[in-house]
Formats: structure tokens, sequence, C-alpha cells
């Protein structure tokens, strides 16, 4: 994707092979600042501090992760060790885990010398496989915009195409093109006169500070708006469909997104507004059934909520980034990082191998599980 002008990943094997390179996401959208990770501690603090976020990124540096370590040390322990290090980081995404083990099942069998290599290499392909799949969501999700679109009164048609989502799902949580932005990327690209209403998702404002940062760097039109405005605008029109991505999604479509994800599925349930999520293979969790009841929900600091970080406009410090107490001393704050969605209100399933119903026969359907 664009920065500048620029072609970017996410991630990306730095000269020599031995260490890996990084966006720091921690700086966007005021300071872009990349980062080299060389150990497995490095990774896994990139990981545990969302330098690095998103269900699929996170999946690919725990990957590279693991090869960090087995260049140090290739022995059974020293890989053991590093699986647990990296798996503890982020207890929700599944994709996490997913990654680590087809990893450590990739080394398992071999020579200690023949370890960190491979580990690099099967590393490698996840990013590429991430690639490739996004893509194809986009695809999948561009037909069904073009769609809604043509289906419109025609004293609409012409209008942007209005699309509402929340957090990030950009390719700034993958290796590149994103998932619930990949049909976003893709329908510009396609002639589409759509419009992006960004959720600013508090409390670490990923909507603001990098969907936005991803939209303006690609040139989509864009408006960034408080989490609770989204029903409103719904109510009155504005919202042609809600689009979504999600960090682990059980065998009969129940979704665990960023906190507030929920309360946007019920505006749009109440509202008509279709209701998209789009996700990888990686990201189902086909040993669970009920999200609600057994998806773990990651609980962040409670300063996310009591705090706030930007950029000072005026003063001695202007143009330096800060972080500013929002609540007053003494005031508890509470912050569970996501949400569960019930497979009832998502209207589909977007995914790599196409399009399915939010049903456990409708996923068994693209990939044939069970």
């Amino acid at each position: 994707m664009n920065i500048d002008g620029t072609a970017w990943r996410t991630i990306w094997l730095e000269p020599g092979g031995r260490s890996v390179g990084v966006i720091d996401q921690t700086q966007l959208p005021h300071c872009f600042t990349t980062r080299s990770l060389a150990t497995c501690t490095e990774a896994a603090e990139a990981i545990r501090s969302m330098v690095v976020r998103g269900a699929p990124l996170i999946g690919v540096t725990g990957a590279y992760g693991l090869m960090l370590a087995l260049q140090a040390d290739p022995s059974d322990a020293a890989l053991a060790a590093a699986f647990a290090q990296l798996n503890a980081t982020r207890p929700t995404a599944v994709n996490l885990r997913w990654a680590l083990e087809r990893v450590r099942d990739r080394v398992a069998p071999l020579t200690l010398a023949e370890r960190a290599d491979a580990a690099r290499d099967e590393a490698a392909l996840i990013a590429e496989e991430d690639v490739a799949m996004c893509e194809a969501i986009g695809r999948h999700g561009l037909e069904i915009f073009q769609g809604l679109a043509a289906a419109r009164p025609p004293e609409r048609q012409g209008q942007p195409f209005h699309v509402l989502t929340h957090c990030n799902a950009g390719w700034l949580a993958t290796v590149d093109w994103g998932t619930a932005l990949a049909p976003i990327y893709k329908a510009h690209r396609a002639g589409l006169n759509i419009h992006v209403w960004v959720d600013e998702t508090r409390p670490r404002n990923q909507g603001a500070s990098l969907t936005a940062y991803e939209l303006g760097r690609e040139g989509v039109p864009h408006t960034v708006i408080v989490d609770n405005a989204g029903g409103h605008l719904m109510q009155h029109g504005q919202v042609d469909a809600v689009i979504v991505g999600t960090d682990r999604t059980t065998r009969r479509g129940d979704v665990c997104n960023k906190i507030g994800t929920y309360l946007k599925a019920l505006a749009a349930h109440d509202n008509g507004v279709p209701f998209y999520v789009a996700l990888p293979a990686s990201t189902i969790d086909w040993s669970l059934d009920d999200g609600v009841a057994e998806i773990p929900i990651e609980a962040r600091s409670p300063e996310e909520v009591t705090a706030i970080q930007g950029r000072v406009l005026s003063g001695p410090a202007a143009g330096q980034l800060a972080s500013v107490q929002l609540s007053p001393d003494g005031s508890a704050g509470f912050n569970p990082g996501f949400d569960v969605t019930p497979a009832r209100l998502v209207t589909a399933l977007i995914t790599e191998r196409g399009v399915a119903p939010a049903t456990e026969a409708g996923l068994k359907g693209l990939y044939g599980h069970g």
C-alpha cells in the first residue's frame, strides 16, 4: 500500500535475513518510523506494546519471532520457551497461536542446524499467504459493494456509497491490503464513488489514527466520527454498509472484534443496514462454538481509558507527541479490548474463499471442516 507514493508492507526481512523490520504503529499518524527486531524478546514486546497490531500481522510477527529465537538457540527447550513467550503477549487473536504452531510444527522434526532457516522460510510463506488472502477478500467484497451500489434507488445513483468501519482492519493490521479495508481499496481503484465513515475507536483511537491515515495516503474520501455517531448516521440513511474485521471467529460465525463493534452491529440490525465481517481462514477458531462464553477477552491498561495520546498543537512542545489525562485523579478505568458480535447480527462473512452466511454450515461450505 502507499505512503507518500512509496509502496510499503508492515513487516519485512532486513538485509541478511537475521532481523525483521516493522512500522512502529504507536507513532502514527503523526510520525512514520520503523523499528528493527533482532530478538524474540523484542518481537514479543512489539506485539505486547502494539508497535504491531491486528490479528494477521500479530501472527506473522510471532512467526518471525520464533525465527529470531532459533537463530540464537535452536534447541527444543528454547523453541518451547519462545513459543510460550510469544503466545502470552495477546490472548484474544487466534492468528498468533495458529502461526506459532505452524512454525513449530515445521521445524520440530528438523536438525538443530536446519531450524532457523526453516522458520524463516515458513514465516515468509505465512506473510505471502496473508497478502494473497487479503487481496482475495478485497475482490469478493468489491463485488458486494458494487451490487449494493447498483441496487440503490434511481435518485441515489451517482451519490457516494457510504461505508462505515470500526477500528483498523486495513493493511496496517495485516501484511498488505487489509481485511475490512481491502474491499474499500478495491472499490476506490475500480472507480466506485465511495466514502468511508471512520469510527474514532476509543480508547486507542485506531480508527482516527490508523484507518484515517491509511485512507488518506491512498486518497480514499473519508470522515472521522465519534464512536457514538454511527447509529445516528444509520437512522438518517447515511450508511449503505458496515464492514469490520475480526480477531477470532467461532465455527458458528460469532465474531470477536475491537470493543464497540457489537453496538455497531445492533444499530445496523435495527436500521436494516448490511453488516459484513471480513476475515482470512487463519482467524477462524474451529474449536469454539459460543463466542460470548468462550472467547477470552483481553483486558488492557486502564490508562488507555483515563489518558489519551496526541500531537501538541501550540506552545513550546508544539508538534511533539504527548499523553494527557482525561479523568479525575482517583477515577478507575476499565478497558476490555474486544467484544463479541453474535452471528445472528452478521449479514455475511467475506473470506478469501468467497462469501458465506455467518453459520457453521456456511463456513463448512467454504472450508470443509467438521
